[in-house]
Formats: structure tokens, sequence, C-alpha cells
């Protein structure tokens, strides 16, 4: 298994296909493996790199704690042990709201990114969902799907839903500011469902009016879950242009 020993963590990764570099980055308590249906559409223009970041999938996690912030730390390492300096990326939710902090963190190093159903802060509503997010809540369907992914077994699957649910009362990793977003360079285009329970649709309004190189796209009559297996085809050749840098090369009249 590739696996590179960054900051305190054992990162398992993959790389698929040639080309320039492009980052995919999965939802919380999900792993790299939410992107394999990309990688047919992607690898023969890209190469792409696929954390499993700490804590899912293959990846350790010793501290037992979860940031965004932490998480761009740990990307960030894994790129430098790559000896990749500039990229493109595609993140969902809290893929994306890693890539936010990277964006932020190292602004010259990212070209291009797409963000799906992320966010800059948490919003009430969406703390409010997390403080109902437990194991004994979680779906047979769930649980299906977490020991398929999870390498590390129930404890693993446990301490990320514990996580999650703790993100209620995290104020300082996801508050990010217009300012703050106002020194991301990378072109970037943001995707969102217009019923998304968790971040409401004036948080990507606001991204989108806060970001200086920015796209928004909204889907009607969907919520954060579903919108890429929903519109996996739509959102698979719009990104694919984008981050190929076709946009760049059409006039917007």
């Amino acid at each position: 298994m590739p696996i590179a020993k960054v900051n305190d963590i054992e990162m398992y990764y993959e790389t698929h296909g040639q080309g320039e570099p492009l980052v995919m980055l999965h939802g919380f308590c999900m792993s790299g493996q939410m992107w394999s249906s990309f990688i047919p559409d992607f690898k023969d223009s890209f190469q792409l790199i696929i954390p499993d970041l700490r804590g899912h999938g293959r990846s350790t996690n010793p501290s037992r704690q979860f940031t965004h912030r932490q998480a761009a730390l740990d990307v960030f390492a894994l790129l430098d042990h790559l000896d990749i300096k500039r990229f493109k990326a595609i993140g969902y939710s809290s893929g994306g709201m890693t890539l936010i902090h990277m964006a932020t963190q190292q602004p010259n190093r990212i070209e291009a990114m797409v963000l799906i159903s992320a966010t800059s802060y948490f919003p009430k509503p969406c703390r409010e969902l997390m403080a109902q997010y437990t194991v004994e809540n979680l779906s047979e369907e769930e649980r299906d799907y977490y020991r398929e992914i999870h390498f590390y077994g129930n404890e693993q699957t446990r301490l990320l839903v514990e996580q999650f649910r703790n993100m209620k009362d995290s104020y300082d990793d996801m508050n990010f500011t217009s300012p703050f977003l106002s020194t991301i360079t990378a072109k970037t285009l943001i995707i969102h469902g217009d019923r998304d329970p968790y971040f409401l649709i004036s948080i990507p309004t606001d991204m989108y009016n806060s970001i200086p190189h920015a796209y928004l796209w909204i889907f009607p009559n969907i919520g954060h879950d579903y919108i890429i297996s929903k519109h996996e085809l739509e959102i698979k050749g719009t990104a694919l242009e984008f981050l190929k840098g076709g946009w760049d090369k059409k006039s917007n009249i």
C-alpha cells in the first residue's frame, strides 16, 4: 500500500494517470474511494493524487483529533513528500473545506479548485444536525458503508462519528470571513445544492462574492449528500472542462 509518514500520521494515498497534478479530497466519514468513478474520466488529463484524510479509510490518526486546518497541513506534507509544488484540486464537503484552508495557507500553490458542497463556516442549522449524529442513529446502510471503507473497524467509525458530532462546538476551524476568502488566488468553481440542509444557499453565494476568481453553479432541488451521485455526469464534464482550463479560452459574453 502507498503510505506516506506525514506529520504524526501514516497517510494512505493513491495515484493514477499522468499530467498536471490533481488532488482529490473526500468528505467527512468517507474515503478516497468516493472518487473511484471519476478516475477513468480524469486520469488521461491529470496525475490524480487521492489520499485518505487523517483517521479516514486506511490513514491513521494517533491524536484522535480532527480539524480541517490540520487536514490541510497533512495534504501539503503529502504533496511535499511527492515533490509536487503546484497543483489543481477538487474536494467534496470536508474535502472542499480542507481546500479552503490550503488555498489560504499557501495561496500560490493551488492553480484552480472545485468546491462541492463546502462551506466557509458552520451555521446554526448545521450545528443542530451535527448534534443529532451518533453511532446509534446510523442507518444499516451507513453502517455497511463505513465497514467497507474504514480499514480499522468499528472503533474507527465510532471515533469519526464522534469527531463529526463535536464539530457542533467548533468555532475557530471553519471561520472564514469575506476579507480572508478574498486572499484566495486560485480559480474556483463552487458547486452547491439549493436544498443543502447543512450549508444554506447564502454561504456559497457569499463565497462566490468573496473569492476573486470564482464561478458559482447551483443545482436546484438537491441537498448535500446526493449531489454527486445524482448529477455525476454533469459534474464530471463541467469540472473536467474547468480544471483543464477550457473556460479561460472562452468569451464570457
